[in-house]
């Protein structure tokens, strides 16, 4: 069963109203508080209380801190999370969140993600928010997590070199490629922080998917808003299991010209490696006759936001397409067929309805093979093709 969340973004989301969403579905506050303070910072309590907003109730989280003079830097807070007592999956979300908070604020102010000091990555309550959240999300179990689109406010807030416009440009920097949108209220609603942790976590945007609501949480935010009731809710549900109209899938694309082609080979590797279920390349010509490729991923939900990370790394590109697919696949298996010399030789039998409609020996067995009895491939490759032959349905 494939256990899945979805967080309903219509007043944006924050630090504070990720952990009330999270405590509010069933997590113990204790499992927040002790991830923070593994990290063996200043003290950082974590309090909840109710309240409500347009008259729901939710759950408030506030982040409680002693006063810092430390100035924490991306490559320090790495250094944190590296040695602290936490579970791998937690750390690695955490790491990911603070690294990108530092890509985002290195764009904004043009300089290096190590040289940066900022409030989002060195102040405590992000700690809490971000560690909090990560902690939060394992303790649930959750496979995948998705997300509507996100209202960030409108006009102007203060910054800490004054007046900046919202949505403010670490929100747009980190929620490139996800949908949103003002929502007409006059104050910021998404904060860098809540961008940074929904860009982490979420794996697909859009509506909530079908699912077996297990538990729902509420996070407020500080204000009772006039437009919106100020909460980020929190959905956790069990996925319903594919029908026949087939798997849930997304595809990734990109074109790229200024790639070096010698690269393309372990690009691809590093793909399937992240768990993409394909990956291919399609020659294009792009303006002015340049001769390009189309990178395509097709990958199942769950694993977006690594072949994401992969893309970015490892190519050239600044931008993706993504889009949802529908993906049907026969019943398949691995099965064996012996040669005349008693070689085995695996092969891949696909069955539709119970029959075998294909079976197609493994290439790597058969080259292997060949080159141990010094045989040409294409000769050995003829004899499995005939044994393969010999499982399909009459």
């Amino acid at each position: 069963m494939t256990r899945v969340g979805w967080f309903h973004c219509l007043a944006g989301a924050s630090g504070d109203m990720m952990l009330g969403a999270l405590v509010d579905a069933g997590v113990p506050v204790e499992v927040i508080q002790d991830a923070v303070d593994s990290l063996g910072v200043e003290r950082v309590e974590i309090t909840v209380g109710e309240v409500t907003r347009h008259g729901l109730g939710a759950t408030k989280v506030d982040v409680r801190v002693t006063r810092s003079t430390v100035i924490r830097t991306w490559p320090h807070v790495k250094q944190l999370l590296e040695g602290a007592s936490l579970a791998l999956p937690v750390r690695q979300r955490a790491l990911q969140v603070f690294e990108r908070l530092a890509l985002a604020e290195a764009r904004i102010h043009r300089t290096s993600p190590d040289l940066v000091h900022f409030h989002e990555i060195g102040g405590l309550d992000a700690f809490a928010d971000i560690v909090g959240t990560a902690a939060g999300l394992h303790h649930l179990g959750l496979d995948a997590v998705h997300a509507s689109p996100v209202a960030t406010g409108m006009g102007m807030t203060r910054g800490e070199h004054g007046l900046i416009p919202v949505p403010t440009p670490a929100v747009l920097e980190l929620l490139r490629g996800a949908p949103v949108y003002s929502g007409g209220v006059p104050f910021e609603l998404c904060t860098p922080t809540g961008a940074a942790l929904l860009a982490g976590v979420v794996t697909t945007w859009g509506d909530m998917p079908e699912m077996v609501v297990t538990a729902v949480g509420s996070g407020a935010g500080d204000r009772d808003l006039e437009e919106v009731p100020n909460v980020l809710r929190l959905v956790v549900g069990d996925a319903v299991a594919a029908s026949s109209q087939g798997d849930a899938a997304v595809v990734l694309e990109a074109n790229v010209d200024d790639l070096d082609p010698r690269l393309w080979p372990g690009v691809i590797s590093a793909l399937l490696d992240a768990g993409a279920s394909d990956a291919w390349l399609t020659p294009i010509h792009m303006k002015k006759g340049r001769p390009a490729v189309t990178v395509s991923v097709l990958t199942p939900v769950a694993h977006v936001e690594a072949l994401r990370r992969v893309l970015f790394r490892e190519t050239s590109t600044i931008g993706l397409r993504e889009r949802e697919v529908t993906k049907r696949s026969l019943e398949r298996s691995v099965e064996t067929v012996t040669l005349a010399d008693g070689a085995e030789i695996r092969v891949k039998v696909a069955r539709l309805d119970g029959e075998v409609v294909n079976a197609v020996p493994e290439f790597d067995d058969v080259a292997e093979l060949a080159a141990k009895l010094d045989r040409p491939v294409k000769a050995v490759l003829a004899e499995a093709n005939a044994a393969a032959a010999a499982l399909m349905s009459p």
